[in-house]
């Protein structure tokens, strides 16, 4: 407001090289704080400058200058785009082969940041020549530039299979891979997020990743002490368990599932969520895959999950991820029946008391879920208890299963009447002719008039 930019603009081009570094940082600063002033240093024509004297001057302009450009790219694509249009990723990208690690470093954050918001500028950072210097910064001995690099490399591939590709063709996976052992956890983080944006795009790439022979060595990331290494560790395998049976197998086999398992139940909140979904992936798949989880004991984790995350958001997945184990045969909608997930379900489901956008995706998730494994449940003590709170949409389902056991089964047609179960299906009011009373039909007529009345 004092009129501060018009004042520091001529010092950038100061004789005494100090002033230059310490007018640049100024700026930096007032940029970094929002994107109101980072716009008045991009109108305050201050960029052109920045970007004239990067070739020439010393290490401390040019980390300085970086990160005035960081500053102003990171607020928003428009933000970052008139930083591309300054011609300053040509420069940046010349800086990515400094001497000196810490302008290295510098540059890297600052073409991270713009290529972060979106394609398009992802792109623009590719084509100015970018990758090959960073895979060779990932390689350096600095663990900070290490880190940059890699987050850099991450927030490339994360928008298509194309630029993930043209990180993978500079030979990235093959130095990220190397990392996961690293004893910094920082760098890990980085690391492993950037090879979960690689694989995550396709199967080829995925296969890619895994061919680097990730496994079973990003199983110990799961037991790290750092939260986001677990995260970044598990939300890896999910995106690989997601694309094909056989890649689902290839983690099963390693061990993968087990130390899934464990880290679900070694943690709380959204650090769980990617291994819920990586075991809803793995099971959705195939019968046999599914009975993997189921035998690897992951059900009850997923259990607590529903219990214990007050999270809309995990609790839906850890319901898709249960209906996605039930939802094969009798077999493994038994399974998880017998760990009394159906009633917890059903509360869920009939809980609506906030009509916000996340709780009704957790209700269709939960419905989902619950439809899948009661379709295939045919264990009739953990079906029971629902026939008391079920709304009718839900109920049905219930009832159904029902009507396909008893006319089968003698000793459960002698439990259905002394548990009550026949007297509350008499109070259902259905529908003439809706499936549910024909569901009902089928039950009454497994009785004797007299019993039925």
């Amino acid at each position: 407001n004092s009129g501060v930019l018009s004042l520091l603009r001529p010092l950038l081009l100061d004789v005494v090289p100090t002033i230059q570094q310490t007018a640049a940082l100024a700026l930096g600063r007032l940029a970094n704080y929002n994107d109101a002033l980072a716009e008045a240093v991009v109108k305050g024509n201050i960029l052109p400058h920045l970007v004239c004297s990067l070739s020439e001057q010393n290490r401390f302009y040019k980390k300085a200058a970086a990160f005035v450009l960081r500053a102003v790219g990171k607020h928003s694509p428009q933000l970052a785009q008139a930083i591309v249009q300054c011609g300053a990723l040509e420069m940046l990208v010349i800086c990515l082969e400094d001497f000196d690690p810490g302008v290295k470093e510098a540059a890297s954050w600052a073409l991270g940041y713009i290529a972060r918001h979106n394609s398009e500028l992802s792109q623009a950072v590719v084509d100015a020549g970018a990758v090959p210097l960073l895979v060779l910064c990932i390689q350096e001995p600095e663990i900070a530039l290490k880190r940059i690099a890699a987050s850099t490399l991450s927030d490339i591939s994360k928008h298509s299979p194309e630029l993930a590709q043209t990180v993978v063709d500079a030979g990235a996976i093959a130095h990220l891979a190397q990392m996961i052992l690293n004893p910094d956890a920082k760098l890990k983080r980085q690391v492993l997020s950037a090879l979960s944006q690689i694989a995550k795009h396709s199967v080829d790439l995925a296969e890619l990743v895994v061919e680097a022979e990730i496994f079973p060595v990003v199983l110990t990331c799961l037991k790290d002490s750092d939260e986001y290494v677990k995260k970044n560790g598990a939300t890896l395998i999910r995106e690989i368990a997601k694309h094909t049976p056989e890649l689902s197998q290839l983690i099963v086999n390693a061990g993968g599932v087990a130390a899934v398992i464990d880290c679900i139940g070694s943690c709380r909140g959204t650090v769980r969520l990617p291994g819920i979904m990586m075991l809803g992936y793995v099971a959705a798949h195939s019968e046999n895959l599914s009975m993997a989880v189921i035998v690897s004991k992951g059900i009850p984790p997923l259990c607590a999950c529903l219990i214990e995350e007050h999270e809309d958001h995990i609790k839906a997945a850890a319901a898709w991820a249960l209906g996605q184990v039930g939802r094969h045969t009798p077999e493994h909608a038994r399974a998880v029946a017998v760990a009394n997930v159906l009633p917890t379900l059903l509360a869920m489901y009939m809980d609506t008391r906030s009509s916000e956008d996340l709780q009704i995706k957790a209700s269709i998730f939960t419905k989902r879920a619950l439809k899948s494994i009661l379709q295939k449940c045919t264990y009739l003590p953990a079906l029971e208890p629902l026939l008391h709170d079920a709304p009718p949409n839900i109920m049905k389902h219930i009832v159904g299963q029902f009507s396909k056991v008893l006319p089968h089964d003698s000793k459960a047609r002698r439990l259905f009447v002394t548990t009550g179960g026949l007297k509350k299906v008499q109070e259902i009011k259905a529908e003439p002719g809706s499936l549910l009373q024909e569901y009902i039909n089928t039950i009454n007529s497994c009785y004797p008039e007299e019993i039925v009345r």
